[in-house]
């Protein structure tokens, strides 16, 4: 198999990813496209170690969080950094669901709360991986049946593709042979600024959402299940504002989450569709992150609970120095039957994508 780690801008190394995790090896795998952008991943929990991005005057730096080491990546201070999160991302109140008459009791991980799948979720196990080419990512993982207290064998697939067109694309596929429950994400924590020591704060970067409407949430940040719109609250985005802004507002639902640590209901015309969800800029470099998904919330993290922790080649990440953006289904939902369905069963397939489109912007 041709070696695509050989060679890369990203400074990271093959052999210091290299190890064996529950029977399973580890390895780094260096993505590429024409234009120069690099996406580097782990198959210990999918990880997205580094994206390296242009800014406006077409320097390259990695604009994610991560680490440049497997025994790092393993005892991460964040331990979702840049990681698939499954078989069920955000939050499920008390660790409980009743699914066709049956309760299931899962691990409480976050206060009350399970959350994204548990004590040990996809962002901890080792993934099977082939590198189908020099910007394709086959990765592959069979979560058994009882798995963290999830019913059902849940095969899963996804493929990590980055294009041309600087797009950093995400597709999930998943089929069960039970009824269960399934809402897979990306973790990536987003500096557009690129990281450095200390990473700098992102909350002069410039977000807009599409979605009129949120889930409010109580202090265990869980979902009330009502549908609020965001006029007239620091959760409107549909016009464009500094993260910062009003993250620190007077307010009920910026003080549960600490920030914004909240999902939006995204504007849809048809359900699955693929829609823009977000785009956010950072001034000073001029790049531009633009989401891109099928899925209909989106959970929008800045990075409240980072303490300036060291990663990469001593970058390090203060409180705010990152910003996620999450597709998903809503947090919460096997337990609230009007939010959409998060359930399948067998004969279905769980289909899913997200795309991260990256843009330099121009020298004025």
């Amino acid at each position: 198999m041709k070696n695509y780690t050989k060679e890369n801008i990203c400074g990271l190394k093959a052999e210091d990813f290299h190890g064996e995790i529950d029977g399973k090896n580890t390895e780094l795998f260096v993505l590429k496209n024409k234009n120069g952008m690099e996406l580097c991943v782990c198959n210990y929990g999918a990880t997205v170690m580094a994206i390296m991005a242009p800014d406006k005057n077409g320097k390259f730096e990695n604009v994610v969080l991560g680490h440049d080491n497997l025994e790092r990546l393993i005892n991460n201070p964040e331990p979702y950094l840049g990681t698939t999160i499954g078989r069920y991302g955000n939050r499920i109140a008390d660790g409980k669901f009743t699914l066709e008459g049956k309760e299931y009791q899962l691990a409480i991980n976050n206060g009350h709360n399970n959350l994204h799948g548990g004590k040990k979720g996809f962002n901890a196990v080792v993934w099977d991986a082939e590198q189908i080419n020099e910007s394709t990512l086959r990765l592959h993982y069979l979560s058994v049946d009882g798995e963290e207290g999830f019913p059902g064998n849940l095969d899963v697939t996804m493929t990590y593709r980055l294009n041309d067109e600087n797009m950093f694309i995400i597709d999930y596929h998943a089929t069960t042979d039970k009824t269960t429950i399934v809402n897979l994400t990306n973790h990536a924590f987003f500096n557009l600024a690129g990281i450095t020591n200390p990473s700098p704060s992102i909350e002069n970067n410039i977000l807009t959402i599409n979605a009129d409407y949120y889930t409010p949430i109580n202090e265990n940040c869980i979902p009330f299940g009502d549908i609020a719109p965001v006029k007239g609250t620091p959760f409107d985005f549909t016009t464009p504002h500094t993260i910062g802004e009003r993250i620190n507002a007077d307010d009920v639902q910026i003080k549960n989450g600490a920030g914004y640590d909240h999902n939006f209901v995204l504007n849809k015309e048809k359900a699955g569709e693929i829609t823009l969800a977000a785009t956010c800029t950072e001034p000073v470099s001029g790049r531009t992150l633009k989401v891109h998904t099928t899925e209909p919330g989106m959970q929008l993290y800045s990075g409240n609970w980072l303490n300036g922790f060291e990663g990469m080649f001593g970058s390090t990440f203060p409180a705010r120095s990152a910003v996620c953006f999450e597709t998903q289904h809503y947090p919460d939902s096997p337990n609230k039957p009007q939010f959409p369905s998060v359930e399948l069963k067998p004969g279905e397939t769980y289909s899913e994508t997200c795309i991260y489109e990256f843009i330099a912007g121009e020298e004025k």
